[in-house]
């Protein structure tokens, strides 16, 4: 009986030590260790040069821990449109000279470049002043376990597009971003779209990967859910966001 006893006991014990390991994480050092695996404290430290192509397009985004300069550049026939993003500030140059573009329109094509550099760097951008996380908990997706956290953006700080809303699976193991989630208001409509990474590849250190966009067919879907629907293949594939000829400068300072 004693023996059964000590051995109930040291089994106790164990479990509590078990227990006591148990990892209890904030949304913020979720996002930290993700931004970390991903090769974003690099931007921290060093300057940055990315260069890719999206949908024939160019890009370019040069980083400093100052500061951060975002470019398209759109070849049509014997024209080219150079556009320039830093901080709030929008140029336009057309066959390398610059022309004034309207307020309503600067806004949309400011919106736009920083669109595609956004999602090309993440989750590098989520440690901004305007962020706010919050962790939702955790959902399984495709068998696999994730951290569910919720970003929104203040408006001071939060660029035209303050008021959407984005959700962010990330791997409890590996803490990388699978999955990402958002709604959208713009003038042409409202909206929800989900993403799945594949075609991981790091370069030069920073992690990239390309994306399969779906989205809701049914109305009734929330975009809390949109991983739950992916899960059970309730979701429509759009198209996919595939970053090509991306190349990686680091320039030590």
């Amino acid at each position: 009986m004693k023996h059964v006893v000590f051995t109930l006991l040291a089994f106790l014990i164990f479990s509590c030590k078990n227990e006591a390991k148990v990892e209890s994480l904030s949304a913020d050092e979720i996002i930290n260790r993700s931004i970390k695996v991903s090769g974003g404290n690099n931007f921290d430290s060093i300057a940055i040069v990315i260069k890719f192509n999206f949908r024939d397009i160019m890009y370019k985004s040069s980083y400093t821990p100052e500061a951060r300069v975002l470019s398209r550049l759109i070849v049509k026939e014997d024209d080219s449109i150079l556009d320039f993003l830093k901080g709030e500030t929008f140029e336009r140059y057309v066959n390398d000279k610059p022309i004034k573009v309207e307020d309503s329109m600067a806004v949309k094509y400011k919106a736009s470049v920083n669109s595609v550099h956004y999602f090309s760097v993440l989750p590098y951008g989520l440690n901004d002043k305007a962020v706010n996380k919050t962790l939702l908990g955790e959902e399984k997706i495709n068998d696999k376990f994730y951290y569910k956290i919720k970003v929104t953006f203040n408006q001071e700080g939060g660029g035209e597009d303050y008021e959407d809303v984005f959700i962010y699976w990330i791997d409890k193991e590996l803490f990388k971003v699978d999955y990402l989630a958002y709604s959208y208001n713009e003038e042409d409509g409202v909206g929800m779209r989900f993403r799945e990474a594949y075609n991981e590849r790091y370069v030069n250190g920073l992690r990239f990967v390309d994306y399969n966009n779906y989205k809701a067919e049914d109305a009734t879907i929330q975009l809390l859910d949109l991983g739950k629907a992916f899960d059970k293949n309730q979701l429509k594939l759009l198209s996919k966001i595939e970053l090509e000829n991306v190349t990686v400068d680091l320039i030590n300072l």
